[in-house]
This record gives structure tokens, C-alpha cells and sequence, in this order.
């Protein structure tokens, strides 16, 4: 199989991000391990936080020293306020957020020791989210560069950003999550998808358990036509394909606290060094390493590292690299 390092010439690169997607707030518990069905276990740890895939995402692209703004909504809630006030002290640009009638979207996570989790997300002011939204933004961000999608917003309004967003010359990376089956046409107007082994193996059927396997369902999204497919395999590292061949990407050993915000992380830091104009390899260097370092901390937005910690966390990569070499 042909291994080829890649470029972005080919994309309109060198400004902000615009993230299209949900804001909810997590309602984390922590235990020893998962309950199974009909069963009570008594947890360590309780937080209420910050989440959903889009804000998450458009943390990540500030903390790695990027402009992101979201267009998304929340409620008329209590929690509203825990949402809108988050953003705005991370530096997300909130002007195209609303505020609609209802409840504030809620994400509800149950996290074991080892790290793994798994996520019940009830919408509410996430299916709210317009294509008048969508229209303002980039009416309002002609130096946008990069467009950012997730799937826990309605698809009908994800693939109108997405058909606007090509219409822009945006690079559009969609984060597939959660797998939803999608309209054929879409996968062409979409330059980089990033899902991880489960969902991969449900868009595309192939069972995803090593490097060969990942590649071969890599192979299927490029064939629908997307530009760049990223295969995250978590501390297996990335497996990026496209009609040039195929690179794996290897992750730093880390001890693994909570994958919460692990792939949010990656999207996040990807998209803004996309718009700083880097090489894709260089990007997706920069971004498994930011996943790796949100692992290690507990819960989602509050575990996003920022451009220092990933470039502390990098040197100490590269220094431990070169005593292995002379050891």
C-alpha cells in the first residue's frame, strides 16, 4: 500500500474556524465501573460542565491559539447562562448562538476507572439550530476559512452549512459522531472526515480492529469522495487516507483518566492548525497530541489542553524520542 506524506495546497486556507453544532451541558458521574442493565453502582465523583460536540470543538480550536465561531443555540434554562458564560470566558466567538424556548441541550456521561465511557444525549435547543443562523455567519466571516461539523444537530441543517460552506471554498471537516447513515452526495462536498473505529464500522460496514482494517474503511470514504478520511483508533493513533495512500500516525503513551472529550480535542486542534495554514501531516500530528493530553484529565470542555501544554507535551515527545535513538 503506498504511503505518501500530504499536503493542503489544494484547500483556501489562513483564518478563523466556524463550527456548526451542539452546545450541551454534561451531567458526569465517575465509578469504578459501568452498571450494567437493571443495575445500581455507587459512583466516586459527581461535575456539571460544559459540553457538546460543537462547543467542545470550538474550545479546542481557541485553546490551540485559533478564532473559532460557533453558531449553534441553547435554551431558556437555568443552565443556559452555564453554557452562554463557558463559551465566552474560553474566547468562542458566541454572536451566532440563540437563545430559543425550551431546555439547554443535556449530554448525560457515565465514566469507568479505566477512562471509558459511554453518553446519553437528549437534543432540546440543539434541533433548533436554522439555516438563518448559518446565513449570518457567513455573511458576517468572510476570513473564515475552515468549516467544522458534527452530527448532534438535525442532518437537514448540518448539510445545508456543509453546501454553503463549499459554496465559500471552506475546508469542511465533518466529525461523524454520532454515525448516522448519510445522503450519498454529501460525502463529495466534504474535504476531511474524522470518525473514530465504532463509527467508521458503522458508516461503511467494515469491522475496524487494526492499521489494514482501519485503511480499508478509509478506502470506502474516499471513494464516496471525500478528499481525506482520518481513522482515529484512540491510543492506536490515526489512520489518514486518501487517493494518495495511506500514513499511520502513532499516539504518545499516556494514563488514560476519561476519553470524554478525546476526539473533540482532535477535531478542534486539526481545524485550527488547518487555518494556520500547516501541512495536513503536520495538523494531524499536532492534533494527536492534543487528544492524547485530553485523556488524562477528567470530564469534556475542562479537559481540552491548550497550545502550551500540547507543545510542552511535544518537547518532552521529541526528547524522549532521542534517548530511545542513543539508548
Amino acid at each position: 500500500m503506498a504511503t505518501k506524506k500530504t499536503s493542503l495546497n489544494e484547500f483556501s486556507l489562513g483564518g478563523s474556524v466556524v463550527v456548526v453544532g451542539s452546545i450541551n451541558i454534561d451531567l458526569t458521574s465517575f465509578s469504578l465501573r459501568l452498571p450494567g442493565p437493571g443495575e445500581t453502582v455507587v459512583g466516586d465523583d459527581f461535575e456539571l460542565v460544559l459540553g457538546g460536540k460543537g462547543a467542545n470543538q470550538a474550545i479546542a480550536s481557541v485553546l490551540a491559539g485559533g478564532r473559532s465561531h460557533l453558531v449553534g443555540c441553547i435554551g431558556s434554562d437555568s443552565l443556559s447562562a452555564v453554557a452562554s458564560d463557558s463559551l465566552r470566558n474560553y474566547g468562542v466567538d458566541t454572536r451566532f448562538v440563540n437563545s430559543v424556548q425550551g431546555s439547554t441541550g443535556i449530554a448525560h456521561i457515565r465514566v469507568e476507572k479505566s477512562g471509558e465511557n459511554n453518553i446519553v444525549v437528549v437534543p432540546f435547543a440543539n434541533s433548533e439550530v436554522s439555516e438563518a443562523q448559518i446565513d449570518e455567519a457567513f455573511d458576517c466571516l468572510p476570513n473564515a476559512r475552515v468549516l467544522m461539523l458534527q452530527l448532534e444537530i438535525p442532518w437537514t441543517t448540518t448539510m445545508y452549512a456543509i453546501t454553503k460552506g463549499r459554496a465559500a471554498g471552506l475546508t469542511i471537516i465533518l466529525d461523524p459522531a454520532p454515525a448516522l447513515s448519510l445522503d450519498s452526495s454529501a460525502w463529495r462536498l466534504i474535504d476531511i472526515v474524522t470518525p473514530n473505529e465504532s463509527e467508521a464500522e458503522l458508516l461503511t460496514g467494515i469491522r475496524v480492529f487494526d492499521p489494514a482494517s482501519a485503511a480499508h474503511a478509509g478506502q470506502w470514504f474516499v471513494k464516496q469522495g471525500v478528499k481525506h478520511a482520518l481513522i482515529t483508533r484512540g491510543a492506536s493513533g490515526v489512520v489518514h487516507v486518501s487517493d494518495k495512500g495511506t500514513e499511520v500516525f502513532h499516539s504518545p503513551l499516556v494514563k488514560v483518566v476519561d476519553t470524554t472529550a478525546a476526539g473533540d480535542a482532535f477535531a478542534g486542534y486539526l481545524a485550527a492548525r488547518i487555518a494556520d495554514d500547516y501541512s495536513l501531516e503536520n495538523a494531524i500530528k499536532q492534533a494527536v497530541l492534543a487528544g492524547a493530553l485530553a485523556v488524562t484529565e477528567a470530564g469534556a470542555s475542562k479537559s481540552l489542553p491548550n497550545k502550551k501544554q500540547v507543545q510542552n507535551f511535544e518537547r518532552r515527545q521529541i526528547r524522549s524520542s532521542s534517548v530511545s535513538k542513543t539508548t
